[in-house]
């Protein structure tokens, strides 16, 4: 038997015995994955940062049988001890059948319908299952723990299919700690979900990069876990010494990432306490992308009110505007009409008591039309003017889908022709003396809680 064969079973040649398009197809097959292999084994020197280890293992043979990739996908170790005896090797390069149907140019103008191919390994199907007695008894007989004939390693897998004591398992065999992926990938890269922070443990504990960046957009590993909203990473990661404040490609450093990414309501907190341990550890407030956007424009534009009160507590600049001329504002006000129920008001009620520029009095029938579903909203907005000229086409501007909220606006369209009370009057004027300083100043007067209240523009349900 030559060195490079595999032992096919009998069920496996019978199986073989299908008709001449089978036969044809299984051919197709079989150059593809010889193309494919031929390629992975001409850019895997390039593609590994890891030195060069010198090894006595067969080549890795390709293997087509049905019989060794059931065993594999479905964990069967008695199975797989019966076909990896001692002696043998676990060296190959699976092929699977079937899989996703693609175009593929085949020449003249013409196009076929073919199948995807992955090439993978035995040590890749148990390691990204979870088949920790699988992988072992592999890895007993010799497998190559590096084989990246699909562009990934088997490490690779292991960490995002969050497959902790898999994971162990390779890295004490030997596994790269650093390999990068055929798409710039380390391991730590793919550490992306919250199950996968035992991978992470053990990557660290093992030498993984915690500055590695990604090839395509210059990502490090703390950029990956505060876009997901990972604070348990965050926290590993800032205490293996990741920078804080490196950017990427696009300008942005792991707290623009996190203030960044759109957030559902149930991942408000994640991504607070994300930002919260980054400004602990010193990230900028300041730092703009390509667009000139900094976190606190990106925080607005995703409504997360704990986020924008964290980042103002830490001196972002309420005014700044991006390239298109825009301020933390105008990206609340945008989208307050897609997450009423992230309470927009707390955001807008912030900016004002920050020194924040208001919108120009004749655009506000506008903005009532696209933010009235919020109330709140609406109520601090406009107790930022000491006077409003109220017209028939504000009420125009209101939807009646909003009329479990007609008295607040019944309060609103009642101030037509009619100038705002005195008691408002005078807080617009305190307010236009502190300048940018009432968040500041008036927690700090002796007055009742509720005139304090009253000055920082609190919600009343009314407008008077």
């Amino acid at each position: 038997m030559s060195r490079g064969s595999f032992v096919f079973t009998p069920m496996a040649l019978r199986s073989l015995q299908l008709d001449e398009d089978m036969l044809e197809r299984y051919k197709y097959k079989r150059q593809l994955a010889s193309h494919q292999l031929n390629n992975y084994l001409l850019k895997k020197e390039a593609r590994d940062r890891a030195p060069l280890r010198t090894s006595t293992a067969l080549p890795a043979a390709v293997c087509q049988d049905a019989v060794v990739q059931n065993a594999l996908y479905t964990g069967d170790l008695e199975a797989m001890q019966h076909l990896f005896p001692r002696g043998s090797t676990a060296n190959l390069i699976i092929e699977p059948q079937g899989g996703e149907m693609r175009w593929v140019a085949t020449g003249e103008g013409l196009w076929s319908l073919s199948y995807e191919q992955e090439l993978t390994t035995p040590l890749h199907i148990t390691a990204g299952r979870g088949f920790a007695d699988c992988l072992r008894l592999l890895l007993q007989r010799g497998a190559n723990v590096d084989l990246a004939p699909g562009g990934t390693t088997a490490l690779h897998e292991s960490c995002e299919n969050s497959q902790p004591e898999c994971t162990k398992l390779l890295l004490i065999h030997g596994a790269n700690a650093n390999a990068v992926s055929e798409d710039g990938l380390m391991p730590l890269h793919v550490c992306s979900s919250p199950e996968s922070f035992e991978c992470a443990k053990y990557l660290l504990q093992y030498g993984a990069a915690i500055n590695g960046r990604t090839l395509d957009e210059n990502d490090t590993p703390l950029h990956v876990a505060a876009r997901n909203g990972l604070p348990d990473h965050v926290d590993l990661y800032l205490r293996y010494g990741a920078a804080v404040n490196k950017e990427n490609d696009e300008g942005l450093t792991p707290l623009n990432a996190a203030c960044s990414q759109p957030q559902e309501l149930q991942e408000l907190q994640h991504y607070f306490t994300v930002c919260q341990m980054l400004l602990g550890a010193g990230a900028n407030v300041h730092t703009m992308d390509q667009d000139k956007r900094n976190p606190l424009h990106m925080a607005c534009k995703n409504v997360n009110p704990d986020i924008v009160d964290l980042l103002l507590a830490s001196g972002a600049c309420v005014n700044d505007m991006d390239y298109g001329g825009e301020a933390p504002m105008h990206n609340i006000l945008k989208v307050v009409c897609y997450k009423f129920s992230h309470q927009p008001e707390r955001i807008v009620r912030a900016l004002l008591n920050h020194g924040s520029i208001r919108v120009w009095p004749g655009a506000l029938p506008m903005v009532l039309k696209h933010c009235c579903v919020s109330p709140r909203t609406i109520e601090v907005l406009l107790n930022a003017y000491s006077f409003l000229k109220v017209t028939d086409t504000w009420v125009e501007s209101v939807s009646p889908e909003v009329f479990k909220h007609k008295d607040f606006y019944e309060s609103v369209f009642s101030l037509a022709m009619t100038p705002r009370s005195l008691q408002h009057l005078a807080r617009c004027k305190l307010r236009n003396v502190l300048d940018g300083r009432v968040h500041q100043v008036v927690p700090k007067l002796d007055l009742p809680a509720f005139i304090k209240n009253y000055l920082l523009l609190e919600y009343r349900g009314f407008i008077h």
